[in-house]
């Protein structure tokens, strides 16, 4: 797929006041995509305020060394938002949005979507997307381009960041040549690999240490061995010392080992619920599994917020889980 840039280049330069948003528990590739984005803007003379239903993880704080993105209900309030287009950047789902979805209905400019996701709901906003893009990142470095904008060094890190974590730092089977391509712009443009890596994996706290113990060690094994599972409670983070964020890419120390076909971890957030997520590497499809419970994502990777007890949520996963294991078995 290819995004109707002669449709959205020209609504980028016909407006004037930016807001830009992404989905909860910001990652890489929805802080990378809103700081390359408002980049963009900000270079073609608009006005750009970005705002996060939740905050940036302090991991990832070194995208935004300025602090420009702004957290609802924290460091700016509903009733101070203001502009004539709003772009929803890395999700096209309500359940994503959290606390900016109120934002999002009231807002009474112009609303779009870039993203690169399968799912979508209906966000009364025009959609520019393409599932085929491995990261959003990819398709703001493609739209930088397009709108004939250079990206500067602090935009290349950025992007380099959101689209090198999306693809599992280029391991993932969504990495194709074009995408190479890009990191190869970005890194022209002035992206520091060695950097960007070291501020992602090599700056982790004790806590998090002993909360990827913790989830490992919990880790069971069925299917015959295809079928890999664990899980956070909300409890283990003062007891680790580790914080929410530090559950990021966790899932992939299941996906690790040997013979895993899926996996899936279960995160009881603090204020109830939990976050599951899934991981495929065969015929499964998590996008699927994960729109079963109002979530979604990607066919090998994707996932949902569910709210219940424990053993319950528990096993409605993992049913489905297994489910989808022997239906193309």
């Amino acid at each position: 797929m290819t995004l109707a840039w002669d449709k959205l280049i020209p609504i980028l330069r016909s407006h004037h006041r930016f807001i830009l948003t992404s989905h909860i528990r910001p990652d890489c590739d929805a802080l990378g995509s809103e700081l390359g984005m408002a980049g963009i803007l900000e270079a073609l003379g608009k006005q750009v305020t970005i705002i996060n239903g939740h905050p940036t993880p302090p991991i990832l704080t070194f995208l935004d060394p300025r602090q420009n993105i702004r957290v609802l209900g924290e460091t700016i309030q509903a009733d101070e938002i203001s502009g004539d287009c709003l772009i929803i950047l890395d999700t096209s789902a309500w359940a994503q949005l959290g606390p900016m979805a109120e934002v999002v209905r009231r807002f009474n400019g112009w609303k779009i979507v870039i993203d690169h996701h399968v799912g979508e709901d209906d966000l009364g906003t025009e959609f520019f997307k393409d599932t085929s893009a491995e990261a959003t990142g990819h398709l703001v470095a493609l739209c930088a381009k397009e709108a004939g904008v250079p990206i500067t060094k602090s935009m290349a890190n950025a992007l380099y960041a959101a689209i090198a974590t999306d693809t599992g730092w280029f391991r993932f089977a969504s990495t194709t040549s074009a995408t190479y391509r890009i990191i190869a712009d970005l890194v022209d443009c002035g992206a520091s690999p060695s950097t960007i890596y070291g501020d992602l994996y090599e700056r982790d706290t004790i806590g998090r240490v002993r909360l990827r113990g913790r989830i490992l060690s919990r880790a069971i094994v069925e299917c015959n061995g295809q079928l890999v599972h664990t899980y956070v409670r909300k409890d283990d983070f003062a007891e680790s010392g580790a914080l929410p964020s530090d559950t990021e890419d966790a899932i992939n120390l299941a996906l690790a080992v040997e013979g895993t076909k899926v996996a899936v971890i279960m995160i009881e957030q603090l204020k109830g619920g939990y976050k599951v997520s899934f991981r495929s590497r065969c015929h499964v499809d998590c996008n699927e599994v994960a729109r079963q419970y109002g979530g979604g994502g990607h066919r090998a990777a994707a996932g949902a917020f569910i709210e219940g007890e424990f053993i319950d949520v528990q096993n409605r996963v993992l049913q489905a889980a297994r489910a989808a294991l022997l239906k193309g078995a």
